[in-house]
């Protein structure tokens, strides 16, 4: 009798390959029978499981956000341990942020594919900070998406370069917890009501 085949199955493993393929060479240099090859897949296959390879790399950002957002929600009360738990999510998957900047770099300050449902999914995130501005509970001296775009900032951007935090910072794990120690000072300096 013959293997049965499991399209669920095929789909995680493209998109996993996928992941780590656009992760290493972004969208314009990632290749679809390499992406086929590591999947064990049929380069045909994911041509119609997911139509290109802009929209292959479209979907498997979005899988990866929210992976991220439901591993580690929006804190907007707890603004340093929120940083804390980011810092270490983006430490313990950098191809996120190497996706993230991909598509900054593929497309610019242009239109990104499912636009609207990524501004739907940050108006969440930036609601929770309102929310929280409104109670009293962190500062309203900087404007509520302003202030999660900062965030963002302070806790990706050390995986993003880790050569100038190498550089800057120093690479010792004294270096490092003192770096942390200064990313949490800085959200709640930011956030301070």
């Amino acid at each position: 009798m013959g293997a049965t085949r499991d399209p669920e199955a095929t789909k995680a493993r493209i998109f996993a390959a996928a992941s780590d393929e656009f992760a290493a060479h972004g969208i314009a240099g990632a290749r679809v029978d390499r992406i086929a090859r590591e999947a064990k897949a049929n380069k045909q296959l994911i041509y119609a499981y997911f139509g290109n390879k802009a929209e292959l790399f479209s979907q498997v950002l979005e899988k990866r956000l929210m992976e991220l957002a439901v591993a580690i929600p929006v804190d907007a009360e707890d603004p340093d341990g929120w940083i804390d738990r980011l810092v270490d999510y983006h430490a313990a998957h950098p191809d996120l942020i190497r996706l993230v900047f991909w598509e900054g770099l593929e497309y610019g300050s242009g239109g990104i594919p499912h636009e609207q449902e990524r501004k739907d999914h940050y108006a969440r995130k930036i609601a929770a900070f309102t929310e929280a501005q409104e109670k009293g509970v962190i500062s309203d001296a900087i404007p509520a998406q302003d202030l999660l775009f900062m965030m963002i900032a302070l806790a990706s951007w050390s995986t993003v370069q880790p050569q100038m935090r190498r550089i800057v910072v120093g690479d010792t794990d004294e270096d490092q917890d003192r770096l942390r120690a200064s990313l949490r000072a800085a959200a709640r300096r930011l956030t301070r009501a």
